[in-house]
């Protein structure tokens, strides 16, 4: 399966704000945004105009890398968004929120959707009960998901699920760590997805 290996923290200074990709790293003095708030590059510090198909590019661009997905996985994901009923630029967003891999991370069993991936792909999340390792498994309202039990004692997670206070679980998803357990009350509606994205450009973009 083809992946995105290379360094991340250079698509936050890109997109200019933190899209959280390296964990508890982005919530310290370390976070490169912090350090250096200008895209990287040589001329990064240059003023950067951009033409409406830019900004079009530019905000595509952002809402793949808060997500962590290729071109061909975000397409896949427009498209069944557009054939849904209702607005297209909110069922994608809901749709990506709903992926296992985000929920993984929404719930704090992994600090990075990236390293949520590599939970879920080495098998150790079931969904009512039945194993999936897809990352890109979509949940729906009344979903359970649990670690399993031979998984609870995985450094990894149990230091995630600790620090889960300071970023918090979504409202439409509920969260007991007693049990590794989460569950997903609803699906989330666009106020519940605060990352500061304009998915109308993203669909003007694919529609010319």
């Amino acid at each position: 399966m083809a992946r995105y290996t290379g360094p991340v923290c250079k698509f936050c200074r890109r997109e200019g704000l933190k899209l959280f990709l390296k964990g508890d790293r982005c919530y310290t003095e370390k976070c490169s945004i912090d350090r250096r708030a200008y895209p990287p590059g040589q001329h990064g510090q240059a003023r950067s105009k951009y033409s409406e198909y830019g900004s079009q590019l530019r905000e595509k661009q952002k809402v793949k890398r808060i997500y962590q997905l290729l071109e061909s996985q975000f397409r896949v994901s427009f498209e069944r968004a557009d054939r849904e009923k209702g607005i297209t630029g909110e069922n994608l967003l809901r749709g990506l929120e709903l992926r296992l891999d985000s929920l993984v991370y929404h719930m704090g069993f992994s600090n990075s959707r990236r390293q949520a991936r590599q939970l879920i792909l080495h098998g150790h999340f079931q969904v009512n009960g039945r194993s999936v390792n897809i990352p890109s498994y979509v949940c729906s309202e009344g979903d359970q998901v649990v670690l399993k039990e031979k998984s609870r004692k995985i450094e990894s997670i149990v230091q995630s699920l600790e620090s889960v206070d300071r970023r918090g679980v979504p409202s439409w998803l509920e969260l007991d760590k007693q049990i590794f357990a989460g569950k997903v009350k609803t699906n989330p509606g666009r106020s519940d997805i605060t990352m500061p994205i304009q998915e109308q450009l993203i669909v003007e973009l694919y529609s010319k």
